[in-house]
Parts: structure tokens; C-alpha cells; sequence
């Protein structure tokens, strides 16, 4: 079958990733820009042995559900941004909910409705994303990536973009050696910045903002944002990691806080804590009678973190990958040195945690484990390995931190089986 090659197909259920499943001729397709219930014409974008991707270019019966997608650079063979644009908000919430739902099933044995919560900050799913990774090509263009592509669209407006990042005005300048441009911007504060990467030596046009430009060297002060949540203010340096959604942080440490039910006194463990955020709100929480250890890879987030939370004594933070300095810690090697803990609450990239991370995890925590999760896939692949060690799924929520894409944001409480 040609790459290009249009086919009529009945759409079905939702997939993991933005898709829709349909079958063609015996054979599964994956297809972008539809929903379940509609008839399209379809693009074929690409033929593996098992199965066919494809972009709905014609809707030939849509589903109540549809809508026109605000964004203009939003569609077949645009921007890939974006998935669900052309479905209702209360529709893509539904949608992810059906995602979680299946993947529970399907790769942990685990059958539990699910109900997608929206996030405060932006009632119409759009002006939330206070950081925005924009490509540039050599021409000093600026865009965002098509889907699964190295191709840029050149755009000149991001429609998810907070409006603090729409005002530091990158996407009307041009970027002159740069291989990409990150905005970032802190809705509660204001504060300001853009982080560029480059081939070698880039022309970096007028900012109203502070620009770090990534050259591979070491900086000793790196320009940083301040985040507000929790009741706490948050200094997060250039890149680092922040939830992207203004309303994200706040909603997320509450319903951490829910899960774990911390008491005065406890033993905590937060991995990949970041620039310290669960730290920081259970350290508060278990008071200065109890403990919280802090464990992060990436020397800056640790050097935010320990600045965050200098006023926490008994909150530290360890400097390392996660499984390594678990086992440092319960074995009196590191500078905090714990044989188990209450509570443990683990926050991994989009990888997930992994088996041998979940193993530790589970002989590590006492009582109760909260894991926060940005794919559905793989925080079900680690509740599989969890229920081996004998922890099990008491409970589950899923918010809406990504609007207009296919993300969603889940929060799992495990407990002792």
C-alpha cells in the first residue's frame, strides 16, 4: 500500500498516544485527527508489517463530539502539538479517561472507571503551557514539530501557550544558528525566560527577558524562575523540570497529600524530587520530628531543591539515580540513612520507574505509596510489578493538566496487600 493512498474506514475505540483504532482490509489502523463513531477518509502516513498509521483528511460522519479546531496550524500533516483539538473539552476528557481505563486493564490486570478532573488555570483548554520547546530551522525560522517528524511548521502563534510566554515574542523573531528555543514563564510570578540551544555560535535577538544561551559549559548562577505553590514560593533554574499547567503543581501536591496521609513524625521518600515540590509539602506536613529524603539525578534541581527547602532541617536531598541511592540509604552509605520508610511518593519521567526501581520502592516504604505519573502505559506496566511485591491499587485519580493533547496526569495510591 502507497504511503499517500486515501481509504474510507469506521472509526473505533480511542488508543494510547492520540489515536484511534480502525480496522482496513483485516488489518488494524491507527488514525489521527478523528474520533470514535465517525466514518473518515484517511490518509495512509505509514505501513509497518502489523499495522497502518493514517491522518483523517475527510470527515465524512462526525461525531457529536467534534468541533473546529481553534488553532489554525492544528490538523493533517501540521503541527503534532496537539491531538485532540477537534474534540469538545468534556469529549477529550472522556477520551483519557477510556485511555487509563484500558491500559490498566490491558498491561495490570486492573479494572477501575476512571474520571478525568479538570485543572484550574484554563476553563477553555487553552493559554496554559508555561513552557514551550520551539525548533528552529537553518533559516532561523521558528516553529514546533510536525507529529512524529523531524519537519518544522513554522508558526507565529501557539494557541496552549500561557500568555506570558506568547509575550516574550520568539515565535516573531528570528534565530539565527539556534536549533531550538525554550519559553518558559511563571504564570503566579511573572517571571520570565528563554533557553537556547544552538550548532555553535547563534545570533540572539532582543529579549525582554533574560536568555541563557546552552553552550555546554557549566553556569554558576543560571537564570531561574519563581514558581508559586503550595504556599511556598519555588526558585526552578533554566530548564529544570516544573509542571507546565499553572494550575498543575498546586493540584498535584494536594492530591499527593491525599494519598500518602501523612502523619507528625513520619519517615518520607521523595525520587525524582525535582526542585522539590512533594518534598517540600510533606516536609511541612510530617513536621520537624519526622523526615523527608529528597533523591534527584540532575545537579541543578538538586541545588534548587536544597535552596528551596533550606528551611526545612529535616528535609534533605541526595544527589543520584534513584535506585542507587536507595540502596545507599538503607544501607548506611549515603549522608541519610533510613531502613525504611512510611511513605514514599516517586514522580518518574515519562519512562516510568521500572522493575528494579519498583522492587526497591516496594521493600522500602511501610505504609503507603503515591506514584504520579504523565503515561498511562507505563504507570501501568510498574502496578503490575508492584502487585508482585505485594502493594495494591487502593485508589486512582487523573487530571486534565494537558489540555487539547493526549496527556494526562495520574495520581496512584498503593498500599500493603
Amino acid at each position: 500500500m502507497e504511503s499517500s493512498e486515501l481509504i474510507e474506514l469506521q472509526i473505533g475505540a480511542v488508543a494510547n498516544g492520540g489515536w484511534c483504532v480502525a480496522r482496513h482490509e483485516g488489518r488494524v489502523v491507527f488514525v489521527r485527527h478523528t474520533l470514535p463513531g465517525e466514518r473518515v477518509r484517511a490518509r495512509v502516513t505509514q505501513e509497518t508489517k502489523n499495522f497502518l498509521r493514517a491522518d483523517a483528511v475527510e470527515i465524512l460522519e462526525p461525531s457529536p463530539d467534534r468541533v473546529q479546531a481553534p488553532c489554525p496550524f492544528a490538523g493533517p500533516g501540521r503541527c503534532g502539538g496537539c491531538d485532540w483539538q477537534h474534540a469538545s473539552l468534556p469529549a477529550q476528557r472522556r477520551l483519557k479517561a477510556e485511555v487509563v481505563k484500558e491500559q490498566l486493564s490491558r498491561l495490570a490486570g486492573i479494572d477501575r472507571d476512571v474520571v478525568v478532573e479538570e485543572v484550574p488555570g484554563a476553563p477553555d483548554g487553552l493559554g496554559w503551557r508555561t513552557r514551550v520547546q520551539f525548533a528552529v530551522r537553518r533559516d532561523g525560522v521558528i516553529g514546533l514539530r510536525k507529529h512524529r517528524s523531524h519537519q518544522i511548521e513554522p508558526i507565529d502563534e501557539c494557541l496552549i501557550a500561557h500568555p506570558q510566554v506568547e509575550a516574550l515574542g520568539i515565535e516573531r523573531k528570528r534565530w539565527s544558528g539556534a536549533t531550538g528555543v525554550e519559553a518558559i514563564a511563571s504564570a503566579a510570578t511573572g517571571d520570565r525566560l528563554a533557553v537556547l540551544s544552538s550548532r555553535g555560535r547563534a545570533r540572539v535577538p532582543r529579549m525582554d527577558a533574560p536568555v541563557r544561551l546552552v553552550s555546554g559549559k557549566r553556569e554558576e548562577k543560571p537564570p531561574f524562575v519563581r514558581e508559586e505553590a503550595a504556599g511556598r514560593l519555588w526558585q526552578v533554574s533554566g530548564s529544570g523540570f516544573w509542571q507546565v499547567h499553572p494550575g498543575a503543581a498546586e493540584t498535584l501536591a494536594a492530591a499527593v497529600l491525599d494519598a500518602l496521609e501523612p502523619r507528625k513524625g513520619d519517615i518520607a521518600v521523595d525520587l525524582y524530587c525535582g526542585a522539590g515540590l512533594f518534598a517540600g509539602v510533606l516536609g511541612e506536613a510530617i513536621g520537624p520530628d519526622g523526615l523527608v529524603v529528597g533523591i534527584e539525578s540532575e545537579g541543578q534541581a538538586v541545588r534548587d531543591a536544597r535552596f528551596n527547602l533550606r528551611d526545612l532541617p529535616h528535609v534533605s536531598v541526595e544527589r543520584g539515580e534513584v535506585e542507587k541511592v536507595i540502596d545507599e540509604i538503607q544501607f548506611g552509605r549515603g549522608r541519610s540513612t533510613l531502613r525504611q520508610a512510611d511513605l514514599v511518593v516517586l514522580d518518574p519521567p515519562r519512562a516510568g520507574a521500572g522493575r528494579d526501581v519498583v522492587k526497591r520502592v516496594a521493600e522500602l516504604a511501610g505504609r503507603r505509596v503515591a506514584y504520579v505519573s504523565c503515561d498511562p502505559a507505563t504507570l501501568a506496566r510498574d502496578l503490575a510489578f508492584f502487585s508482585e511485591y505485594g502493594w495494591t491499587l487502593s485508589a486512582l485519580r487523573a487530571f486534565d493538566a494537558f489540555p487539547m493533547t493526549q496527556h494526562v496526569e495520574c495520581v496512584a495510591t498503593l498500599v500493603r496487600g
